[in-house]
């Protein structure tokens, strides 16, 4: 099992990372590599939603990287698994509040399988780069709170 976490303070409230967090239309602002998304069924940001993403793979590819909300709890909890790609993975985003901040812990599982279960180190690499883009998100978040305070 391969497993990779990683957490940020974000000086915003949890609702409003929350629903940033939801709103899978802001992915590509803070996820490198994700290219285009879109839903594909359900009620957009609810458990079950289905999202069509495309991200980039070796090469300069894009691959498919679909997956569904399995869990939504507003201000604390979005869980997902990955429905299409390489890399079968499911994860989640735990909110806690600290203070006027949010604490955000992103974290990924995913059990290799085949041929793929020898290459662990890879995964757990990919795993971890992945959680660590949580430091980007901190960075759109607390900008768009210092453009709305103004000069």
């Amino acid at each position: 099992m391969a497993i990779a976490e990683y957490d940020v303070v974000i000086q915003r409230d949890a609702m409003s990372v929350y629903d940033f967090l939801l709103d899978a239309r802001n992915l590509p602002s803070w996820r490198a590599g994700v290219r285009s998304i879109e839903l594909e069924s359900g009620a957009a940001g609810t458990k079950g939603a289905v999202y069509r993403q495309t991200i980039a793979g070796p090469g300069g590819r894009t691959l498919s990287g679909d997956f569904e909300i399995t869990e939504a709890r507003p201000g604390a909890e979005i869980q997902y698994r990955a429905l299409a790609g390489l890399e079968r993975m499911h994860g989640g985003y735990y909110l806690s509040t600290e203070g006027g901040s949010t604490r955000v812990r992103f974290a990924l599982e995913r059990e290799p399988q085949g041929i793929m279960a020898r290459l662990r180190s890879p995964f757990r690499r990919r795993m971890k780069a992945e959680v660590c883009q949580l430091e980007q998100l901190k960075s759109v978040l607390e900008d768009q709170l210092e453009e709305q305070s103004g000069p």
